[in-house]
Order: C-alpha cells, then sequence, then structure tokens
C-alpha cells in the first residue's frame, strides 16, 4: 500500500557526499517513520537512520554517526540521507522502508514496505 523509491546514488571517491531521496507514494497516512538500511557485498543488512513522519524525531547508526543526516520534506513526501565523509566501507546498496503505525512507533523495529535500493559505491 505504500511504494517508495529511490535515488541519487552512484560512483563517488572517498571523502565525498551523496544524498539519497526515497519519495513515498501510495496510502502514506499510515506510515509512522521511514528508515535507510544497506546491505554491502558480503554483509547483512544494517540500519543506517531513521526519521518519524509527524514529529521528526531521528535516529542514527552507530556506524556512520557524525556522517549522516536523515531530513523529510513533508509536502513533497520525500525523506532525504545526506551522507558526507563517504568511506570504501559505504559501498552498498541503501533501501528505503515505511514502519506503519499499527507497531507501535519503534522506528528500530521491523518496518513494513521496502523500495528497490539504490547503489552507492565509494571508491578508495
Amino acid at each position: 500500500q505504500v511504494q517508495l523509491v529511490e535515488s541519487g546514488g552512484g560512483l563517488v571517491q572517498a571523502g565525498g557526499s551523496l544524498r539519497l531521496s526515497c519519495a513515498a507514494s501510495g496510502r502514506t497516512s499510515s506510515t509512522y517513520a521511514v528508515g535507510w538500511f544497506r546491505q554491502g557485498p558480503g554483509k547483512a543488512r544494517e540500519f543506517v537512520a531513521a526519521i518519524s513522519w509527524g514529529a521528526g524525531s531521528t535516529g542514527i547508526g552507530d556506524s556512520v554517526k557524525g556522517r549522516v543526516t536523515i531530513s523529510r520534506d513533508e509536502a513533497k513526501k520525500t525523506v532525504y540521507l545526506q551522507m558526507n565523509a563517504l568511506k570504501p566501507e559505504d559501498t552498498a546498496v541503501y533501501y528505503c522502508a515505511a514502519q506503519d503505525r499499527r507497531r507501535g512507533g519503534n522506528f528500530y523495529g521491523e518496518y513494513d514496505y521496502w523500495g528497490q535500493g539504490t547503489q552507492v559505491t565509494v571508491s578508495s
């Protein structure tokens, strides 16, 4: 019922920056939070950041703390992930996901709808 489309990935040099976008559509009124996750080669999926849609509360994963900012534009139904000082270890497919309010409002919990991902590659 919620569709998510990621964009903004690409190839960057170490130390560079990218801003990823996640555009939501469909029945977004039931969404409590939007999160960003990533999965690098041979790695498990990892939490990156999340933001609650209403209050704008944020959470940032330890591996990217200090280098990542998450924000939202409510009118555009878009969530942004600003990534700075990128490292080769940040290379991954980045996914955004929406969590339904029915789960109780914990954005560190499980998510319900997922985008197809955008590739971020950081060269050394």
